[in-house]
């Protein structure tokens, strides 16, 4: 009869320390004075835009949509790298988690923490960037209309699109923190990723067609393996959407979702197994 409760109360517990290292990681992460640079430079950004956006004198409102989701992903790539290469690896530096390992709190729930900071991190960059976002091409809007309206779900649906893109990133940058040593693996590896994962479907896509005929079948099947193995970042791109009001299939962006929970699932899974056992300094 006590295991139920037992099991509850482990439940509770773990959630408790994971609700109080995540408060602890924001606090952290909030006091950055590098991100506070970042996002100073983000919000310059945005403002130039709709400086930028006047010189094209035909599409302002679509020129103004492009810089301002071009920037927005630009800053939280940068926010991503940065975070998910350096959280787990400075408190391993500083000595923090042999203090806080030995208090009655598991490896998993402290890295679990970890990503949940950084997601919520995320999550409120994109809020922040995405008013200055949708301030900048309303006053670039109005002062050159455009015959297309814009379509405000399909630029919130493209800013969503960039959160699911980098938690993905950032779940690889937490994963190469897991088994490296130092801050250059989590973020030049997960940099590399980022690229391949940006360029895969294209990839796929020439050498599935006429080209991959030419090529022999061990490098055909070599390259789709390694096309299902990578993240298929294109796959949360929506910026054409939100810069022409394109329609969104529905189906197309419950799966995109799903593959963005799926993968992140499996990277965090290897991510706590890793570092589970790995010997801390």
């Amino acid at each position: 009869m006590s295991q139920p409760h037992t099991g509850l109360f482990t439940i509770q517990t773990m959630y408790s320390q994971i609700n109080v290292l995540v408060k602890n990681n924001l606090r952290a992460i909030l006091r950055d004075r590098v991100l506070h640079a970042v996002l100073g430079v983000a919000l310059v950004m945005i403002l130039l835009v709709p400086s930028l956006s006047s010189f094209s004198m035909r599409q302002v409102q679509e020129l103004s949509i492009t810089l301002s989701l071009s920037a927005t992903s630009l800053i939280l790539l940068v926010v991503t790298l940065l975070l998910g290469s350096s959280s787990v690896w400075r408190d391993i530096e500083r000595r923090y988690t042999a203090s806080i390992l030995t208090l009655p709190l598991s490896r998993g729930a402290f890295l679990f923490s970890k990503f949940v900071s950084i997601a919520l991190f995320l999550i409120l960059c994109t809020i922040v960037l995405g008013l200055g976002s949708a301030l900048v091409i309303s006053l670039a809007s109005d002062s050159y209309p455009s015959d297309l309206p814009i379509h405000w779900g399909n630029i919130c649906l493209a800013l969503v699109g960039d959160v699911l893109k980098y938690l993905i990133l950032a779940s690889l940058a937490i994963l190469f923190s897991t088994v490296s040593t130092s801050f250059y693996l989590p973020f030049f590896g997960t940099v590399a990723i980022y690229f391949c994962g940006s360029a895969s479907q294209e990839v796929f896509e020439y050498v599935s067609g006429q080209f991959g005929q030419e090529l022999s079948p061990a490098i055909v099947k070599s390259i789709t393996a390694v096309y299902y193995c990578l993240p298929n970042l294109s796959a949360f791109d929506f910026q054409i959407q939100a810069v022409y009001g394109l329609t969104v299939p529905v189906a197309g962006l419950l799966l995109s979702a799903l593959y963005a929970l799926v993968y992140i699932g499996i990277l965090l899974g290897l991510a706590i197994y890793a570092f589970g056992r790995r010997e801390l300094p």
